[in-house]
């Protein structure tokens, strides 16, 4: 009886000629017959497999391995937006505007101390007049800017200065934070510009911390007195002020999106987030 049960489970036979086709397959059902195109115009997609189509150029900047040195000054640069920075130190991030370094640095040109080569070729002409048995002519002292940091401290403390100009990048940087605070004291104008190898390619060097104007030619005494008194309006009256105000402290763009969103949550004026209250 168990084995007559399990044979009347089986599915009836399909009677010959009745038996269903399969069905299509899912991506043949909308096929058609390939259409002709021109052959002018006919799309070739390109393969960017190995040893196939060349990629188009891309800005990789973001993936570049940077050097070392320059991935220190970018971070260092973002750390000092970011942390508080001291008024002593956020003292420097306040330069001298462009139009008024551009005239300083006119001036300063025409002061440029002698080359290696100028000063060789004046000791062969000293040593050629000599030999000749010529007495030398006696020049006045050139003027000529100075350079060095001790050699600026000695000027400005003996009041010998007429305008000091210090770099904003010195680092490391205590070896100008100083600098300002004893030229008001002295009673000497000073600016801060942009640029310690700007004041280097003045002297024929790399770089330069501070440089020194002590006299100028009389054709020269208007020009001086111009960058003298704007000296004093954007620093030595400013110096009480500066010296309140902290730097650094600003957010990334990241930070700044999250306080906006936190404050907008809590419904509260994005304002609010900028000034770092959530």
């Amino acid at each position: 009886m168990l084995i007559h049960s399990r044979l009347n489970d089986q599915p009836p036979k399909a009677k010959a000629g009745s038996r269903k086709k399969p069905a299509p397959a899912p991506g043949a059902a909308g096929k058609s017959a390939k259409i002709t195109k021109n052959p002018l115009f006919e799309a070739k997609p390109n393969n960017f497999g190995i040893g196939q189509h060349i990629r188009p150029k891309t800005d990789l900047t973001r993936f570049v391995k940077w050097p070392e040195y320059i991935r220190l000054q970018r971070q260092k640069v973002i750390l000092s937006q970011r942390l508080k920075v001291p008024p002593a130190i956020a003292q420097f991030s306040h330069t001298l505007d462009k139009t008024t370094a551009t005239q300083l640095f006119k001036l300063l040109n025409k002061y440029r101390p002698e080359s290696k080569v100028e000063k060789k070729e004046r000791l062969e002409a000293l040593a050629k007049a000599a030999t000749e048995g010529k007495e030398p002519a006696k020049d006045k002292k050139p003027l000529f800017v100075k350079y060095g940091l001790n050699h600026c401290v000695a000027l400005i403390e003996a009041k010998k200065a007429s305008l000091v100009v210090i770099a904003h990048d010195v680092d490391p940087i205590e070896l100008v934070v100083f600098l300002p605070a004893l030229c008001r004291k002295m009673g000497v104008p000073y600016v801060i510009v942009k640029g310690k190898a700007r004041l280097g390619t003045v002297v024929h060097k790399k770089t330069a911390a501070v440089l020194t104007l002590q006299d100028v030619n009389s054709e020269d005494q208007r020009e001086l007195a111009t960058l003298v008194s704007a000296a004093k309006a954007n620093f030595a009256d400013k110096y009480e002020e500066q010296r309140r105000q902290w730097g650094g402290g600003l957010r990334g763009n990241k930070s700044t999106q999250m306080m906006r969103k936190r404050a907008k949550a809590a419904g509260l004026d994005s304002k609010a987030a900028a000034l770092g209250k959530l």
